[in-house]
C-alpha cells in the first residue's frame, strides 16, 4: 500500500513556496509605495512593508529547506537536471537578497545608523526589487521542472489502474 500523498516530502515544497511569492511581492509593492509617500501615510506603508518583509523572507527560507528535501526525490526523474539547479540558485538568490533587506530594514527601524536613511530606504527597495526579479525567474524555471520535466508529478500508468 502506498503512504498517503500528504507524506510524500516532494509534495511540501509546492504547499510552502506559494505564500512567499505572494509576500514578498507585496512586501515589494508596499516598500516603494512608502518610498514615494508623504505625511501620514508614509509610517502605514512603510510598517506594512516591513512586517511583509520579515514574514516573506523567513518563509523564503522555508521554501528552500522544503524544496532541498524534494530535491533528493525530483531529481532523479528529470531529463535535464540542469534546470532544478539554475532554480535552486535562483530560489537561494531570492532568500539571500530580500535576507539583506530585512537586516537593513531593521537597521532602519531600530534606528541602529543615525545617518543615510533615504539613502538606505532606496538601497531596501532596491534589494527588494532584484529579489522580486530572481523571484520571477525562480518561478519559472520551477513551472519548468514541473510542467515540461513532471518534476514531483505522479505520472499514472496509461490504463489509470491505481485510481481504482
Amino acid at each position: 500500500m502506498n503512504e498517503p500523498t500528504f507524506w510524500r516530502t516532494e509534495i511540501w515544497h509546492p504547499l510552502s513556496v506559494h505564500f512567499p511569492i505572494a509576500i514578498l511581492l507585496l512586501a515589494t509593492i508596499a516598500t516603494s509605495i512608502a518610498l514615494f509617500m508623504r505625511g501620514d501615510q508614509k509610517p502605514f506603508w512603510q510598517r506594512a512593508g516591513s512586517y511583509l518583509l520579515y514574514l516573506g523572507a523567513l518563509s523564503a527560507w522555508v521554501a528552500i529547506y522544503t524544496g532541498d528535501m524534494a530535491d533528493g526525490i525530483v531529481s532523479r526523474k528529470l531529463c535535464d537536471p540542469t534546470v532544478l539547479k539554475d532554480h535552486e540558485l535562483a530560489a537561494f538568490n531570492v532568500a539571500y537578497l530580500f535576507s539583506g533587506a530585512t537586516v537593513l530594514d531593521v537597521v532602519l527601524r531600530f534606528n541602529l545608523i543615525k545617518v543615510w536613511h533615504k539613502l538606505l530606504n532606496i538601497l531596501v527597495v532596491l534589494l527588494m526589487l532584484a529579489g522580486s526579479g530572481f523571484l520571477a525567474y525562480a518561478g519559472h524555471l520551477g513551472a519548468e521542472v514541473v510542467y515540461e520535466q513532471a518534476g514531483g508529478v505522479n505520472v499514472p500508468t496509461s490504463d489509470c489502474a491505481g485510481f481504482e
